[in-house]
């Protein structure tokens, strides 16, 4: 059944998924991708001109990913427009408002609307369909930066949660030799289970001397400037943390070690593969409001 979408800022990923939804047979109202090229004369787009014109015949409107990064404006990065949230969920009513990392004042401003807001990062099938796109965009990053490969290479895994796990599966694929830190015993077990090494991330410190790379997936800080000076000068620290990451930045440079923070790779490695793990979520999330 043929569904109109209205589609209100967005990266890269947001441009693609418009494209799918329109070639699915879907009509699609776009605001705030202007810049959008790509968009221009797709059967099923609608290029709009006012806010209001692309949400009043729409049913579901889908927003950035993230949503916003100052908590007062969406995000809009192929657009000149500025799109205040208060602005924007104004002008929804009775819809169902899909985005991603949906900051906590979008929820209050919606006490005095009819809307249904649905913060889309926080499913677990696009979680886990993520986690793909962030693990081959780290092995990319480890490829380019630096001068081994990865064959016989000692990679240290912080956190084994859905990343650590993914990439892990994936090094191990590449013959490296893997080490998978964690703290919760049940997290030793899949380690085990998965036949990687393990460490208790309380223990690492002179031990960290031993890897060429270490990647940290823990959104809270894990490699202090203490645990810092025992990596040795040649390995590379990648983190794929949220702000504001598991890795001290400052003693990293101040020790001059090599890092990149590598945050959002989904959408920068493979945002056509990201693209369709969106538009089956978004399928996946109105089937149950429908069903």
């Amino acid at each position: 059944m043929r569904k109109i979408f209205a589609i209100i800022g967005g990266d890269l990923r947001i441009i693609k998924l418009a494209k799918m939804l329109a070639l699915d047979g879907n009509l699609v109202n776009v605001y705030g991708l202007e810049k959008a090229e790509e968009l221009i004369g797709i059967e099923n787009i609608v290029m709009c001109d006012k806010l209001s014109s692309a949400l009043n015949n729409s049913e579901t409107v889908i927003g950035p990913i993230p949503f916003s990064s100052n908590g007062k404006d969406i995000n809009t990065p192929f657009s000149d427009k500025q799109i205040t949230i208060k602005e924007l969920m104004h002008n929804i009513n009775a819809k169902i408002l899909i985005a991603g990392s949906i900051p906590p004042e979008v929820y209050e401003l919606v006490n005095d609307e009819y809307i249904e807001v649905i913060d889309i990062m926080k499913r677990e099938e696009l979680a886990v369909l993520n986690t793909i796109s962030t693990a081959e965009g780290t092995i990319e990053i480890m490829i380019a930066n630096t001068n081994k490969i990865i064959h016989g290479s000692k990679v240290l895994i912080l956190g084994f949660g859905r990343i650590g796990k993914v990439l892990a599966m994936k090094l191990e694929g590449l013959s490296a030799e893997v080490t998978c830190a964690a703290r919760k015993d049940e997290d030793f077990a899949w380690i085990k289970a998965y036949g990687h090494k393990e460490i208790n991330i309380n223990t690492i410190g002179e031990n960290l001397s031993e890897y060429d790379v270490i990647i940290n997936t823990v959104p809270h800080l894990i490699l202090t400037e203490k645990r810092l000076q025992y990596v040795k000068q040649d390995c590379l620290l990648i983190d794929l943390a949220s702000n504001p990451g598991g890795i001290d930045k400052k003693a990293v440079k101040e020790r001059n070690l090599k890092m990149i923070w590598a945050l959002a790779l989904p959408g920068k490695v493979a945002p056509i593969s990201t693209a369709e793990f969106i538009k089956e979520t978004v399928y996946n999330i109105l089937k149950e409001i429908y069903i």
